[in-house]
């Protein structure tokens, strides 16, 4: 079956934060997400998912063991296990982008304290 951002099953995180389900189960997660301008995800790791975010649209900051790094349109990253980052729009603008979770990060999330 085909899926869309239209059929996808979706949620609201943090801020006001949108995501669609586009993957679900328990090998991958593919989720699209857009996040508004000025919003953040909580500074986290996961102890056995290893991620990669990719940006549709927008840019994207994300910290990744205290570095920050600007993401553009179709630039990504990978995120391996047990490696602390945090996503964040900064900007004015909406982002839009893509997580892929291997193997799905529900219940694998560890929060960090700043």
């Amino acid at each position: 079956m085909k899926i869309s951002k239209q059929n996808a099953e979706h949620y609201i995180w943090g801020d006001q934060c949108d995501g669609w389900h586009l993957v679900k189960n328990n090998n991958v997660s593919v989720i699209h997400e857009r996040m508004p301008a000025n919003t953040s995800e909580v500074r986290h790791y996961h102890k056995q998912a290893q991620q990669f975010f990719f940006v549709l649209s927008g840019r994207a900051t994300i910290e990744v063991n205290n570095e920050r790094i600007i993401l553009n349109p179709n630039e990504g990253i990978e995120i391996p296990p047990l490696v602390p980052h945090q996503m964040m729009n900064e900007s004015n603008g909406d982002v839009e982008f893509l997580v892929i979770s291997q193997p799905n990060s529900k219940g694998d999330r560890v929060l960090i304290d700043k």
